[in-house]
C-alpha cells in the first residue's frame, strides 16, 4: 500500500510539472512564431478542460496519509482520457510541439506502472 501511495504522489507531482511546462511555454513564447503559440494554447485548453490541476490536487490530497485505491484508479481514469488526446494532438503536431514528448512519455509510463 506504501508503493502505491508513492506512485500516486509522484504521478501527481509529473501531472503539476506537466501543467506549469505548459502554462511556462505559453507566457513565455513571444519568441516563437504564431501557430506554435496557438498551439500550446490549445494544449492549455485540454489541460483545462480535462482539469489536471485538480486532479494533481486530490492525488496528492487523498494520498497523503493513506491509500484509497478506488478514488486514485477513478482519478488516473480521467486523467487517462484526457492525456490520450494531448498526445494524439502532439503527436499530429510533433514538428511544433516536440518539447512535450518527453514529459508525455514520463506520464504515460507513470500510468502504465499502476496496471501492473
Amino acid at each position: 500500500m506504501k508503493f502505491e501511495m508513492q506512485k500516486a504522489n509522484m504521478l501527481a507531482e509529473d501531472i503539476n510539472d506537466f501543467v506549469k511546462l505548459v502554462h511556462n511555454s505559453y507566457e513565455n513564447s513571444k519568441y516563437t512564431t504564431t501557430t506554435n503559440k496557438d498551439k500550446i494554447y490549445q494544449i492549455k485548453l485540454l489541460i483545462e478542460e480535462f482539469r489536471f490541476q485538480v486532479l494533481a490536487d486530490e492525488l496528492f490530497r487523498i494520498n497523503r496519509f493513506a491509500w484509497d485505491g478506488k478514488y486514485t484508479y477513478l482519478l488516473i481514469e480521467n486523467f487517462i482520457k484526457g492525456i490520450s488526446i494531448i498526445d494524439e494532438y502532439v503527436e499530429n503536431n510533433y514538428n511544433e510541439l516536440y518539447i512535450f514528448t518527453a514529459k508525455l512519455y514520463t506520464l504515460k509510463n507513470a500510468i502504465i506502472s499502476f496496471n501492473n
